[in-house]
């Protein structure tokens, strides 16, 4: 998925001098309070970290009511960050005749509006069921519960929302999309081979070599009758005329 990425940050995080008797916990639960929260910082949501190296054993006390402890430290981050342009996936979550709605990664909504689906695809009602099919391709199918790889519109960083697009081509059931280009590669792979073979009649091979162009193939000549008077003497070579005296 392109909105994800891992990047190694180096942090400051500040305890209260009361959260200093074990350090490596209050340092986790400072970074917790993070998670699933858009960061300036680091330009996108965390969504997970690791604690690489705290450099030093040392921590500058800030002055104030309450001195708080200035702890630097490594940490490796997983960042959730879409950008426009980008392709994201999710599971559909809700289908009405205007739009498509997804949730990414079980915690970021996305709304499909009516305006950026394509034209292929009709909302239709199924055993009771919305869904959008693809005139073009029936077999390709929007439901609840489908996966579905769009096209990242916006992203509002404060409430975590996506807007998104099925315009591209690209774009659809992550099933089918998969299976469809499987198909693409095979038939394509199919095309290749019989062109190879077309290739090879057209050249021609002996005992394993290619012919070539001052190469003739010598035909057995047929078998001529010559007749002999009430005798007839066949020759697969040549033929003669015998007269009798």
């Amino acid at each position: 998925m392109d909105a994800l990425k891992v990047s190694e940050g180096k942090m400051v995080v500040y305890l209260h001098p009361s959260k200093t008797k074990v350090i490596s916990e209050s340092i986790k639960r400072e970074l917790s309070s993070h998670l699933f929260k858009f960061s300036d910082t680091f330009d996108g949501v965390l969504l997970a970290y690791e604690v690489v190296e705290v450099p030093s054993k040392l921590a500058k006390i800030l002055s104030g009511l309450d001195p708080y402890l200035a702890v630097r430290l490594k940490a490796n981050l997983l960042l959730f960050a879409p950008k426009p342009d980008t392709f994201l996936e999710g599971k559909v979550v809700k289908i009405a005749r205007e739009s498509i709605h997804v949730v990414i990664l079980g915690f970021s909504a996305a709304v499909i509006t009516e305006e950026d689906i394509r034209d292929e695809f009709k909302f239709k009602i199924k055993n009771g069921q919305e869904i959008f099919r693809s005139t073009s391709q029936k077999r390709h199918v929007i439901k609840v519960g489908t996966m579905v790889r769009f096209l990242v519109k916006s992203f509002d960083e404060e409430i975590l929302h996506v807007s998104g697009s099925l315009i591209p081509a690209s774009t659809g059931s992550i099933c089918w999309l998969s299976k469809n280009s499987e198909e693409a590669s095979r038939n394509c792979r199919k095309q290749r081979e019989s062109e190879g073979r077309r290739e090879e009649r057209s050249t021609g091979t002996v005992d394993g070599g290619a012919l070539s162009d001052e190469y003739h193939v010598l035909k057995k000549p047929r078998k001529q009758k010559v007749h002999e008077g009430n005798t007839t003497k066949l020759d697969s070579g040549r033929a003669e005329m015998v007269v009798n005296q």
